[in-house]
């Protein structure tokens, strides 16, 4: 009887744990709040340790990371702030031996997309060589879309509370830049522009062959990319 009865206990507790165990997760981004972009994501447990993940984002004019303006003696600019959203599907494998009996807790590894899309303006106003004043409106694009590797670490605070900590995210992002401009400049313009954005190291990764103009304003390059962050996740 003792037996029976601990054999029963045991087979008890054995599916206890396996009904208990959470699927899903709601997290929200909190790194990113830093540079404006506000983003929530759902996880869901797949099969064997592996999970999907689907991140949706918008990215406000707000944030640290910004184009200052252009200053020279014939152009001057405003400040750039871009805005726009952002998608990442996500499928990471986390190690059973330090998933602390759940299915989304401890670490992991996985490969990622992402595409974003934001769009600016640049505003200002131009010299011209007789002393001509131009107004300068531009409205700028920008679509990103990126995939890597990514590992990180996912910390039960509570019963249904994590922290994820993406502590690495390496990979590679196809860039495409398209600016439309507004208003009528003359033809020296686009010299007097090209020079002075070869003031802005970000600019190096551009296709050497790449100069701005009336008609050309438009440009693909591919660069190194990183994703990094720290979430919040509530799981149910």
């Amino acid at each position: 009887m003792v037996f029976i009865s601990s054999m029963a206990y045991s087979q008890e507790t054995d599916h206890t744990p396996e009904n208990s165990l959470v699927k899903n997760e709601i997290s929200f981004e909190v790194l990113q709040v830093l540079n404006g972009v506000y983003q929530l994501s759902y996880e869901r447990y797949i099969w064997n340790n592996f999970t999907g993940t689907l991140g949706v984002g918008y990215k406000g004019k707000e944030g640290l990371i910004k184009l200052s303006g252009i200053d020279r003696e014939r152009i001057k600019t405003d400040e750039v702030f871009y805005s726009g959203f952002q998608i990442a599907p996500e499928i990471r494998y986390y190690l059973k031996n330090t998933s602390n009996g759940n299915y989304l807790n401890g670490f992991y590894m996985g490969l990622y997309l992402k595409y974003s899309n934001y769009k600016s303006e640049l505003n200002g106003i131009y010299i011209a060589r007789d002393n001509t004043p131009y107004d300068l409106e531009f409205d700028m694009k920008l679509n990103i879309s990126s995939v890597g590797f990514m590992v990180g670490y996912k910390l039960p605070i509570t019963k249904h509370l994590n922290i994820d900590f993406m502590i690495a995210g390496p990979g590679t992002g196809n860039y495409n830049f398209e600016f439309i401009n507004k208003k009528d400049l003359p033809e020296e313009f686009y010299d007097d522009f090209n020079d002075a954005l070869e003031e802005y190291s970000i600019l190096d990764f551009i296709n050497s062959d790449f100069r701005f103009s009336e008609v050309n304003n438009r440009s693909k390059f591919s660069a190194f990319s990183f994703r990094y962050g720290i979430a919040i996740g509530y799981t149910f």
